[in-house]
């Protein structure tokens, strides 16, 4: 399809959205004219700015000032002219360091440290959804003896999360009774999500192993506080006072606004959760009205997602304002995540 714009415009239209992203200034056409040498006079680049507004793509916020760019500017931008510039060597190097897996074995600590490194390198807000537990597979579980009364309960899934229980011992199975058991759970749950691991399932489990119920009830419990954990919602923060610093966050309202929205985590998660399925293979950039979610109408949110061997946990995002260096939030982004997985496959 034909692009909407024709090359000059396409041209005035990257300088005024980089002009404005370093100054959160109008930009003249003078100011396009010297910055960007384009062999044009300025009142021809002022009727291609002209031309331009009455398409949708700038603004003229002040009748004396220059022009800025619109929502419709910016999606312009990132989807057409935008250019993508690798980080340095040293650059890469710090976002490594920063998330190697053998100074943090806990997956929490990573992420925590992920959202600190991702604000810092963006100047912008971030958020990151905790690695969701349902989203993992049942791998195996494990019953060890401790000693007569007690056994250890161990519940692995295929990306490495660990849970266990220790339980008491009513009365005591042989080792083949202990084998049979576990190996029919295994049986049965290999393979499933968290989330299909549902009560009623447990429950006809539970029926199954009707003999042996006493000793395996603790056993059950592990699996039903796993659900119930899940409701534990968290997003780890990084850098929420970098979108208060910005010009447009100055209004004591949109401050109050974007405060009360960092507290509210479960919002947080629903706003990466419903981005997830879009960002599973790519960057998605929501500029704006774009954002389905009142809160953040105002805001530029870009999300990706982070795995472990391939297998999608939770999304990472950068909230600011429409006035964000697009090119920059998202190479970080992009390398971010890609030693994220990195670092949580180790």
């Amino acid at each position: 399809m034909a692009s909407p714009l024709n090359e000059r415009k396409e041209q005035i239209l990257r300088a005024v959205v980089i002009n404005y992203v370093k100054t959160a200034e109008p930009v003249g056409s003078r100011t396009v004219s010297r910055s960007h040498k384009m062999g044009l006079s300025s009142a021809t680049i002022r009727n291609e700015m002209a031309d331009l507004e009455e398409l949708g793509y700038l603004i003229q916020p002040h009748t004396s000032a220059g022009r800025i760019p619109t929502q419709l500017g910016y999606r312009y931008y990132v989807d057409n002219l935008m250019d993508l510039n690798d980080l340095s060597a040293d650059e890469d190097l710090v976002l490594s360091n920063s998330l190697s897996a053998e100074k943090m074995r806990e997956i929490e600590q990573i992420i925590n440290n992920s959202a600190r490194v991702l604000s810092s390198a963006t100047n912008q807000t971030s958020l990151i959804m905790g690695p969701q537990f349902k989203k993992s597979a049942f791998h195996q579980l494990r019953i060890l003896p401790l000693d007569e009364k007690r056994s250890l309960v161990v519940l692995i899934t295929d990306t490495g999360f660990i849970k266990n229980k220790v339980i008491d011992m009513q009365q005591q199975l042989s080792q083949t009774e202990l084998h049979q058991v576990v190996s029919y759970l295994n049986q049965k749950l290999y393979g499933l999500t968290i989330d299909q691991v549902t009560t009623s399932l447990i429950n006809e489990l539970k029926r199954d192993l009707f003999r042996r119920l006493e000793i395996l009830e603790q056993a059950f419990i592990l699996l039903e506080e796993s659900l119930k954990e899940e409701k534990q919602i968290r997003v780890f923060l990084g850098g929420t006072t970098n979108i208060l610093n910005q010009p447009e966050f100055k209004d004591v309202d949109k401050i109050r606004r974007m405060l009360n929205l960092f507290e509210q985590e479960p919002l947080l998660f629903k706003i990466l959760e419903d981005t997830s399925s879009e960002s599973e293979n790519d960057i998605v950039v929501r500029i704006g009205a774009e954002n389905e979610h009142e809160d953040i109408k105002e805001c530029t949110l870009i999300t990706g997602t982070y795995k472990i061997h391939d297998k999608t946990l939770g999304t990472v995002g950068v909230l600011g304002p429409t006035r964000m260096d697009y090119s920059r939030v998202i190479t970080v982004m992009r390398r971010l995540v890609d030693h994220l997985n990195h670092s949580l496959s180790s």
